[in-house]
């Protein structure tokens, strides 16, 4: 006959994955007469639970004679696991007796759910109750928290209710949820009272400085960490190789893959994927496809890591071919691989497109949000926009970044009637605010229409309405926008009003305005300023010397020539692209490019075939 011992021995995970095998345990308990025992009782109670057969655990429950308090909370937990919220709470009112479990089970258990309010409700009762809390119950509510008001609140109880600043779960805790609150300060004020500090501590605070914008203050803190005696962990050094990608800072970047070396870190592939990003984000490409090949392992991450690098340099064949050999290699593509592949997609890689598309459905990410607008940014990007706006219907869950790449890919498609639809519509939904992106592809869309009108509302109104301080990219548009309506002294009135110095996106369409407005003298003026203001831009170098040859005033244009040379400046060329099968051509300016050699040329004989059936003769030497 089996004993107590023998059940203790059973695999709890193996019987937690199946009810069968639970309803065995159970029949063997009453069969020993172990079920009126509390104890077993409850394993059994919790065993039932950990399966997902409820309706079995509501029965034991009731055959449970002597319940403890454990086994309700046993029965709590097991009903908020399941989703049975509302039995959890009816089982909750009926408890004969509470403690501080109960409570913490609650409260964590609703949290998790979404039920914020409910959650606090609870909290507030434990409160009435005279039952203190714990650390354990600090940190749930610390967890859980979406607002700065809520977080007070909980600091405050914290402080009254006299636990050590020692306490580095309910402390760390709070400085967690501050830097998720964005409250940089707050954070700052937690970390300088606490008495210990370990890795956490530190990480929360660089995380926080790093999230919002304090980058500098970031790696300000990992050196006085270092100096401290505190030893940086792997997600310590990832933090730092991604502040470092932010500044685009080559040397510290190279310290910090120093000091991954140094401690071992540069197997985790979370830190690899981070220095591959650094390298690559500070014009090191090469140094991350290196990197990448010295590695021995492949997994997601690392090649997640460089088919974005890839992308964000616009090598999109590349990006291809590392997405199809890391298929090859096993290594199963994820959203994020998806949408960097997708976002690197050119305007002659349409049939990729498709095909990954496809892949994208079968593996079921097509209803990601991510994806879908990286999907949709590529039909923008090749034109097609009933493509695109068929993903925009088809997707149920649409975040802001979802909407702005709608909003500016319309208006980049000449649909700016339709842009603007889409930004009203979001505005009646009322579920997200615009941001400045989103009133960005609103001033696009206007300006590639011509709406003067609608452009200069929109763009007078997005500090009151919006709440977004306009930023260059704001007064570009609009300056553009009055530009091309020939509102030229508009156009300068806003740029001399501007809170910040003004760069050449503002100044480059009132000197081609001025140019086709015959206003040569104001273009000259604004030229000028731009060679103050950014010397190493070759556009006022050009129109100096158009200016100059307009007016015959050749000593100053070679005087301009002279300086364009002295700072290595090269007037852009232009460049198009052709899709041969699986391989893109590039065609630049001034550069013989020939393609196929004699063959191609003779095909060209044949399209060049006069009405007088004269031919004109090409030879081999023409291209050599």
């Amino acid at each position: 006959m089996p004993s107590s011992l023998y059940f203790s021995r059973v695999d709890r995970s193996l019987l937690s994955k199946c009810p069968t095998l639970a309803r065995i345990v159970h029949a063997q308990l009453v069969k020993v007469g172990l079920i009126p025992n509390t104890y077993w009782g409850n394993r059994c109670l919790q065993l039932y639970f950990k399966s997902g057969a409820v309706i079995d655990a509501f029965r034991l429950f009731d055959d449970i004679l002597d319940k403890n308090t454990i086994t309700w909370n046993i029965c709590l937990k097991g009903l908020l696991r399941n989703g049975y919220i509302n039995h959890a709470l009816d089982v909750f009112d009926e408890m004969p007796e509470r403690d501080v479990v109960s409570f913490n089970t609650m409260i964590s258990g609703l949290g998790s759910c979404g039920l914020m309010e409910n959650a606090i409700r609870i909290h507030l009762e434990m409160q009435r109750c005279m039952i203190g809390p714990t650390e354990f119950t600090f940190s749930i509510l610390a967890s859980l928290v979406s607002c700065v008001r809520h977080g007070e609140q909980i600091h405050g109880n914290v402080i009254c209710s006299g636990l050590s600043l020692s306490n580095l779960v309910v402390w760390n805790s709070l400085m967690d949820m501050y830097r998720r609150l964005g409250v940089i300060d707050y954070a700052l004020s937690v970390f300088s009272i606490m008495e210990d500090r370990d890795v956490i501590s530190w990480n929360s605070l660089i995380s926080c400085c790093s999230d919002y914008g304090k980058k500098e203050v970031a790696l300000d803190l990992f050196c006085l960490m270092r100096e401290m005696g505190n030893q940086p962990d792997a997600y310590t050094v990832s933090t730092v190789l991604s502040v470092c990608s932010g500044l685009r800072d080559l040397c510290k970047g190279k310290k910090a893959i120093a000091l991954c070396i140094k401690m071992g870190f540069l197997s985790n592939t979370i830190v690899s994927g981070a220095a591959i990003d650094m390298f690559s984000k500070c014009n090191r490409l090469e140094d991350s496809v290196k990197l990448f090949r010295e590695l021995e392992k492949w997994d997601s991450v690392l090649c997640n890591s460089l088919v974005g690098s890839y992308s964000w340099h616009g090598f999109g064949e590349d990006a291809l071919r590392l997405f199809i050999l890391a298929m090859r290699q096993s290594v199963r593509p994820d959203k994020f691989t998806f949408s960097s592949v997708l976002s690197s997609m050119n305007v002659v890689m349409l049939d990729q497109g498709a095909q990954v598309h496809s892949l994208a459905i079968k593996l079921g990410f097509e209803q990601d949000t991510a994806v879908a607008t990286s999907l949709m940014e590529m039909y923008f990007k090749t034109g097609l926009v009933d493509s695109a706006m068929g993903m925009f219907a088809t997707t149920d869950e649409k975040d802001l970044f979802f909407w702005n790449t709608v909003i500016m890919g319309l208006a980049r498609n000449n649909l700016a009637a339709e842009s603007l639809a889409i930004f009203h519509q979001l505005l009646i939904d009322r579920a997200l605010k615009p941001d400045r992106v989103t009133l960005m592809g609103v001033l696009v869309a206007c300006c590639y229409a011509g709406f003067v009108n609608e452009g200069i509302q929109i763009f007078s109104s997005i500090g009151k309405t919006y709440g977004v301080n306009p930023c260059n990219e704001h007064y570009a548009c609009i300056i553009e926008l009055l530009c091309r309506a020939g509102m030229i002294n508009e156009a300068i009135d806003i740029a001399k009003k501007m809170p910040f110095e003004p760069s050449s996106h503002i100044w480059e369409p009132i000197i081609c305005a001025s140019l086709d407005l015959g206003y040569t003298r104001l273009a000259e003026t604004v030229a000028d300023i731009m060679l103050g203001s950014e010397p190493e831009s070759s556009f006022p170098y050009r129109v100096l010397i158009k200016l100059y040859e307009m007016t015959w005033r050749w000593e100053n244009s070679v005087r301009i020539r002279y300086a364009m040379n002295k700072h290595n400046l090269k007037c852009a060329q232009g460049s198009s692209k052709i899709g041969i099968k699986s391989s893109v051509y590039i065609f630049e300016d001034d550069q013989l490019q020939i393609h196929g050699g004699y063959d191609t040329c003779a095909t060209l004989e044949l399209l060049s075939w006069d009405s007088d059936d004269q031919k004109l003769h090409w030879s081999e030497e023409h291209f050599y």
